[in-house]
């Protein structure tokens, strides 16, 4: 059992969850959730945090901030309350609450932007509130998680080899899209490795980030208003895009199996299912990533009158039921191919 003095030196690397029986698809689920942070974020947070200090970025008198929907400032949080920084997490209107008040009691500032953007989303106001603050004051250290190579190399270094090690007959990888940091950091790392894999980017219906029309999106995580900087397609194979109600549907199939997961988890699995029900899975390996656990997504994902306000009670009225696909279906995520051609 390890022992540790700082909340950001444990992260559990190696759980991964046989979703076959949920899914009724071979798909092996890479838990990233369980560290003090409780997501993926700390990965990237860590290696951006330590980047800064090694390079002088940092002092005693320096005031990290960073735009975030969520998961990357509670991980920043919790390392500048143990490092003894000051943070300051610049949000939107779409931030779970629970989220917030974690932001706080780690003794973090927040600021929630209100303004949307010309994409109809809060990113650009954000980025935009993040740059004055810089500019009216030089203790502000903006670790840009949007442009920051720190942010893909953390997963290049640890989340890539942590699924090799565990699948060394890996075919297939479903990765949700953000900044882009996970899939980037995966896909450079696979594209070395000794055989072929198919790196599958999954994305919210109404992101920009591979193009396409904006649209509304609520549930924070995965998705752009940008082209993020990081992103390289030719690294990548495919692209899915999942509607929200198709997220939800599938949290709450999770959910009824005792596994509590997060909103971009839902997309990641339901884009996954939908293509591996497209595709022969006879001696398959198919891997996906879940950046988190459920708890923060109480007041929204899984709260009955948040979904009914913004879904209608049709989605409702099909959450209670099981869904088990017996045989392959036409998704309900849309696709594209990009980038290389490889098996399956």
């Amino acid at each position: 059992m390890p022992v540790i003095s700082a909340p950001y030196a444990f992260n559990e690397g190696h759980l991964f969850v046989d979703l076959e029986s949920i899914c009724g698809r071979p798909l092996y689920l890479k838990c990233e959730g369980f560290n003090f942070a409780g997501s993926i974020k700390l990965k990237a947070a860590n290696e951006m945090v330590e980047n800064a200090e090694r390079d002088g970025l940092l002092t005693p008198d320096s005031i990290l901030v960073e735009s975030s929907s969520g998961n990357l400032g509670v991980a920043l949080s919790m390392i500048a309350a143990s490092k003894g920084y000051r943070f300051l997490c610049v949000t939107d209107s779409r931030c779970n609450l629970s989220t917030r008040l974690l932001m706080e009691a780690l003794g973090s500032d927040v600021h929630v932007v209100a303004d949307q953007d010309s994409n109809g989303g809060f990113l650009g106001v954000r980025i935009e509130y993040v740059r004055a603050l810089c500019a009216s004051d030089d203790r502000y250290v903006w670790l840009s998680q949007y442009t920051n190579a720190g942010n893909w190399v953390a997963h290049y270094r640890t989340t890539a080899p942590e699924i090799a090690t565990q699948f060394p007959e890996l075919d297939v990888l479903f990765v949700g899209a953000g900044t882009t940091g996970t899939l980037m950091g995966c896909a450079r790392w696979f594209r070395q490795w000794h055989r072929p894999v198919r790196i599958v980017a999954v994305d919210a219906v109404g992101s920009v980030a591979f193009g396409g029309e904006p649209g509304r999106r609520m549930i924070p995580g995965l998705g752009m208003s940008m082209r993020p900087p990081l992103l390289d397609e030719s690294y990548v194979d495919e692209v899915l895009r999942v509607e929200e109600t198709d997220t939800i549907r599938m949290c709450h199939r999770m959910a009824r199996r005792g596994f509590l997961f997060g909103g971009s988890t839902g997309t990641v699995v339901s884009g996954a299912t939908d293509w591996l029900a497209r595709h022969d899975t006879r001696g398959l390996t198919a891997v996906a990533v879940a950046p988190d656990l459920g708890e923060r997504y109480l007041d929204t994902v899984y709260q009955t009158n948040w979904l009914q306000d913004l879904y209608g009670d049709q989605l409702l009225d099909g959450l209670g039921a099981e869904e088990v696909p017996s045989a392959p279906r036409e998704p309900k995520s849309a696709s594209r191919a990009t980038g290389r051609r490889r098996r399956p």
